[in-house]
Formats: C-alpha cells, sequence, structure tokens
C-alpha cells in the first residue's frame, strides 16, 4: 500500500508542475480566451483540417485526471460550455476521434504534447478576463459531413459505450477512425475531378474567317491565256479530241502463212546473200545420217577438251537481244551456228567466211522470244523455230521462205521436239501446261490432239532417242513423263513424276544416245542427273551436282545439256570469275573448264556441242556467240 501511495504522490506532483507551467504560460501571454479552428496544411496539393482541443487544467485536481467519464462529468457540473456548430449533427467517426482526443489527455505524454500545441495557437481578444472562478473549456470543433446535415451532439454519450474496451481495442479504433478522417480530408474525388478537367483536350476553336462568297455576277480572279486555253490573238483553240489515241503494239504478231526470208541487216539482192542460200543448197546435199560410234575414254575426251581454244575470230554479235536458244548445225565441212534471240530474231553465222561480219545474217520470223531451236534431222537445211508468240515456223533455206508449221492464237508456246525421226509429228508445250500432237503431214496449221496435262505450266519437252513414244516435260517444280500412246484431251496421267526439285526447274532433257540419263537445271542451285535406263514407276537419283543456278533478272536462265557424242557429260554455262563454260561428268567431277581470257568475258548461259566435232558455241545476253574449237 505504501508502494502505490508513493507512486499516486510522484503522479500527481508531476501533474502539478505541468500545470503550474501552463499557468505561467498563459499568464505571460496574458491569454484570456483560446479558440482553436482547423489548421490548413497543404500537401501535394491536398487540405488537411486537424482539430486541437484544449483544456484548462487550472480547476482541476490531479485525482480527478484518471479516467475520461469523471472528468467529463466534472466539466458538465461546472458549466461546460461549447460553441454552437453550424450543422444540427456530427458522425459517428466525429464522436470516435473527439474521445480519442479526450483520452489522450489523461496520459503525462499527453499533457506534454498539448502545451507544445498551444504555443501555436490562434489567439483572440487579448484583453477580455476570466470572470468566473473556475476555468472554462471550449470545445471548438469544424467537421463536413457530406451525407447527411445534422448539427452537433453532445460527445458525452459516446464515452459510455467504449468504457468496457480494452487499452488495445481503443488504440485500434483511434488509429481507425484518424485514418478515415484523413482520407476524407484528402478530398481525393474532388482532387481527381480537376485534374480530369485539366487534363482534357481543349477542343481548337472554330475558325473565324468567314469563306468568300462567290460572285454570280461579275469575273472572279484574273486568269492567263493559257488557262483560259486562248490563243493571243483571242482565237480560241481546237478541241483536243475525245477518242483516246491507240498505242501502237511492241511486239505485234506477223501475218500468219509463209514468211520471206529477207536479211535484216543486208540487202536481199546482193551477191554475198545469194552466196550463202547457195551454201545452204550444198550443205543439204552432201549431208548423211550419222553413223554411230563408240564412246571415246574420258582421257581421250579431256585430251580433245583441253585442245579447244577461242580467239577474236570466233567472237561476233549475232542478234540483237539475249540469245534464247542455240543450234549448231551436223555438217562437217562448214560450221554454221544459228541463235534464237529475245526480240524474235533467228541469226546464222558462218565461221567459214572471212571477214566475219559478212557471214552473219538475221532475219526476223517471229515477233517475240525463240525459246527452242533445232535443225531438222532429215533435211540440215530446214531450221525449226518456236516462239512465245504462238507459232513454230520452219526455215527453208533452198526456197528462202519461213512456213508456218503450227499456230497457236489462245496461249504461247514453250518448248517442242520431235516424236518421228523423219520430223513428221512433234510434241508441242504450251505455257498454260497444255501440249499438242502437230503433224506436218497434213494441210493446215493446226494441232491433231490437244491435251491437257497435270502441269500449271511447261517449260521444256524432250523425246526419248530410242524408245520414242516417251518424253519428259519440266514443270514448275515437277518433272513428268508421259506416254504418246495414252494420251488423253480430256486429261493425262504422267508415268512417272520426279518430286525432289525444291525450286523453280529450267529444263529436263534426256541423254542423246541411250536416254538412260536425264539431267534437270533447278533454281536451287543443283543439277541432279537420274537413271532413266528402266522406266518404270520411280527413276532413282544418282547424282546431285551442286552448281550455282541463280542468273539474276537479266541474264537468261542456264540450261544444262548432254554433249551429243558423251552422253556422260553434261555443259553448263557458270556464274564463277573469271568467266568460263563447265562440263561435268554423270558422277559430279568437273570434267573441263572452258577458260577465254578476254575474249570470253561475260556469262554464257545458253551453250550448244557440234554432234560431231569438237565445237561448242555459247551465247550472253547480248546477242554475242563465243565458239570454242580446236
Amino acid at each position: 500500500m505504501s508502494g502505490s501511495c508513493a507512486a499516486a504522490e510522484e503522479k500527481a506532483g508531476s501533474r502539478q508542475q505541468l500545470q503550474v507551467k501552463v499557468n505561467e504560460y498563459k499568464e505571460n501571454q496574458n491569454i484570456s480566451y483560446v479558440s482553436l479552428r482547423p489548421l490548413q496544411t497543404t500537401v501535394l496539393e491536398k487540405t488537411v483540417k486537424v482539430c486541437l482541443v484544449p483544456f484548462s487544467l487550472s480547476s482541476y485536481k490531479s485525482d480527478q485526471l484518471k479516467l475520461p467519464k469523471s472528468l467529463l462529468d466534472k466539466n458538465f457540473n461546472n458549466e461546460v460550455t461549447c460553441k454552437k456548430c453550424k450543422k444540427t449533427g456530427i458522425n459517428k467517426t466525429c464522436r470516435k476521434i473527439l474521445i480519442s482526443k479526450m483520452e489522450a489527455t489523461t496520459s503525462p505524454k499527453a499533457e506534454s504534447t498539448l502545451q507544445k500545441s498551444s504555443l501555436d495557437v490562434h489567439t483572440e481578444n487579448n484583453q477580455r478576463q476570466h470572470k468566473s472562478t473556475s476555468d472554462t473549456v471550449i470545445l471548438s470543433v469544424d467537421m463536413e459531413s457530406s451525407q447527411d446535415g445534422n448539427s452537433a451532439e453532445d460527445a458525452t454519450s459516446s464515452l459510455d459505450d467504449f468504457s468496457g474496451l480494452s487499452p488495445y481495442e481503443r488504440k485500434r479504433l483511434k488509429n481507425i477512425s484518424e485514418n478515415a478522417n484523413f482520407f476524407a480530408s484528402l478530398q481525393l474525388s474532388e482532387s481527381a475531378a480537376r485534374l480530369r478537367e485539366m487534363i482534357k483536350k481543349r477542343e481548337p476553336p472554330e475558325s473565324k474567317r468567314k469563306k468568300p462568297k462567290k460572285r454570280k455576277n461579275g469575273t472572279g480572279c484574273r486568269r492567263s491565256m493559257r488557262l483560259l486555253n486562248v490563243d493571243p490573238s483571242a482565237v480560241s483553240l481546237p478541241a483536243v479530241p475525245t477518242q483516246p489515241t491507240l498505242v501502237a503494239d511492241e511486239n505485234p504478231l506477223l501475218p500468219p502463212g509463209p514468211l520471206e526470208m529477207t536479211p535484216e541487216n543486208r540487202d536481199d539482192n546482193s551477191e554475198l546473200f545469194k552466196g550463202f542460200l547457195q551454201t545452204w543448197a550444198e550443205v543439204s546435199k552432201t549431208s548423211s545420217k550419222n553413223i554411230e560410234k563408240e564412246l571415246p575414254s574420258i582421257k581421250s575426251y579431256k585430251a580433245n577438251l583441253s585442245g579447244m581454244v577461242i580467239s577474236e575470230d570466233t567472237v561476233c554479235k549475232v542478234t540483237k537481244g539475249s540469245v534464247f536458244s542455240m543450234a549448231l548445225h551436223p555438217s562437217e565441212i562448214k560450221t554454221l551456228v544459228a541463235a534464237g534471240a529475245k526480240s524474235g530474231q533467228v541469226g546464222l553465222w558462218d565461221l567459214t567466211h572471212q571477214p566475219k561480219e559478212d557471214g552473219v545474217y538475221v532475219f526476223q520470223p517471229h515477233s517475240q522470244p525463240v525459246s527452242c531451236l533445232y535443225f531438222s534431222p532429215v533435211n540440215p537445211a530446214h531450221i525449226l523455230s518456236l516462239s512465245y508468240d504462238g507459232t513454230l515456223r520452219c526455215g527453208d533455206f533452198s526456197r528462202a521462205v519461213f512456213e508456218e508449221v503450227y499456230r497457236s492464237e489462245g496461249s504461247s508456246l514453250s518448248s517442242f521436239d520431235f516424236l518421228a525421226e523423219d520430223a513428221s509429228t512433234l510434241i508441242v508445250g504450251h505455257w498454260d501446261g497444255s501440249m499438242s500432237l502437230v503433224d506436218r503431214r497434213t494441210p493446215g496449221t493446226s494441232y491433231e490432239k490437244l491435251i491437257n496435262s497435270s502441269l500449271r505450266k511447261i517449260r521444256t519437252v524432250h523425246v526419248h532417242p530410242v524408245h520414242r513414244q516417251y518424253f519428259i516435260t519440266a514443270g514448275l517444280r515437277d518433272i513428268h513423263i508421259y506416254d504418246a500412246r495414252r494420251l488423253n484431251p480430256r486429261g493425262s496421267q504422267p508415268l512417272i513424276s520426279l518430286p525432289e526439285h525444291t525450286k523453280s526447274i529450267a529444263s529436263a532433257y534426256f541423254s542423246p544416245l541411250t536416254g538412260n540419263r536425264v539431267v534437270t537445271t533447278c533454281a536451287d542451285c543443283k543439277l541432279r542427273i537420274f537413271d532413266s535406263s528402266c522406266i518404270s514407276s520411280q527413276i532413282p537419283l544418282l547424282t546431285t551436282i551442286r552448281h550455282n543456278t541463280i542468273t539474276g533478272r537479266w541474264l537468261t536462265r542456264f540450261r544444262a545439256v548432254w554433249d551429243p557424242k558423251q552422253e556422260d557429260c553434261v555443259i553448263v554455262g557458270s556464274m564463277a570469275h573469271p568467266r568460263q563454260v563447265e562440263i561435268f561428268h554423270e558422277t559430279g567431277k568437273r570434267v573441263h573448264s572452258f577458260l577465254g581470257g578476254e575474249c570470253l568475258v561475260s556469262v554464257c548461259s545458253i551453250n550448244a556441242m557440234h554432234p560431231t566435232r569438237y565445237i561448242l558455241a555459247g551465247g550472253n545476253s547480248s546477242g554475242k556467240i563465243h565458239v570454242f574449237m580446236n
């Protein structure tokens, strides 16, 4: 008991000292009436209202400050006065805040905090004196309620509700009420509304400029006579014809029927041209069928290739545009080279004539590129040419005329070959994927049968040299082998398909003597050789040769062809430097490369080899022909 009494005395003494200090401060400051108003503090452009509740501690003893209920009863009995609020009620949140403030005054720490905060209180009416013996506690609370407009109520009734709570629960409720009051004082909704108004884009003001009114009567702005389409002499110009002018076709179709063989680079009545025609007539009389010989060995073949050279005399410009096709005359007496150009020209060059320019003759039997060119295997004085313009013609040098063999009005032609050994029947490929059987013995220039293939396009057609009922076609990405005896006009299915190619195909050819091999040229930079010795459901792939076949836009695409003398070797152009023409064996090994030095400085895309002699002719994309010979 003595210990508790001593603690109570110490506590009462500390409170009396605090009360004395407060009284001294009030006397020094001469404060008679204190009115606390909400202090406005700006934090991030938000207004916070803080309510301070001062109390006069001079009329109370230390024993009376222990419990907030007794303190409130004593204040009520001693004429506790409160400032009347404008509104008629206060919500529960404000009562909780008031109770927490009242509870805070019971502790010594709260009294010291109150003493510090009272130094900043705004003083009103410093001359008023204390008339009552007991100090008056003035409670001034200014609160705003957005939900209801009730008047202020006495806070004493709310204290009894929390009298039975523990200190922890009271502290928790105090924190909740303070947080709620703080967020309510921030007025976030109003700030958000102001921000939305600030962010909202202002619409551009409408133009106040008035549009000029059109004058109905009178002239407008001045205009020049040129814009008025009037001559300086005040005479109006003639009316422009409204009918559109017809633009001339760059490549007009030539008239049907035979065309005279008239050279474009020379006079048709010259003695040179007559001698040229006479030379072709002599060649056709002395020519004979080639006798089959055994294939030379690779060693002797390489030796003969090494002896082939090129010179300035064997390089000449023959056609005006790019070379699309080539053929060498089978004569063993003279060297005659034929070239089909992109412009539709067919050029003939006699290398035995000197100077070399006098041996070149250029004709125009077609209006579009000449993609296929062959000498007749029966009559070497005939040369057959096929063009994109849909015509197939036969040049007869003995009669100096280009006869029309076949004409297709609906689609353009891509390639052809001889189905019969006597060259009487032909198989013609179209760019739209169809095929035509043409018989030269029947009158007229139409087909005997039109066959729809399973290919969307046909680039090349080649007939088997031994079993001539078979022929091979190269499409976009597929290669098909057909049997001419089983062709159906409604639609024909191939006997064999070669689907190993992954990109666009340029050509496909049988080997020239036995037809036991097939060589294909594809845009995937590969040359493929297949074994076609037994034409069955499948043809195996023998060799794949890596070779650059990307020629670009301005060069003619490569087409690998067989050497008619050595059917196990293929000839193809090259993109390598220095410029060259290469020969590969069917095993994939390079046999020989034709290098021309300064005489060969361009890419020879199209190449042809003489059937019996070691003569190679290559054409580039400018119309030049390069001839290698021993």
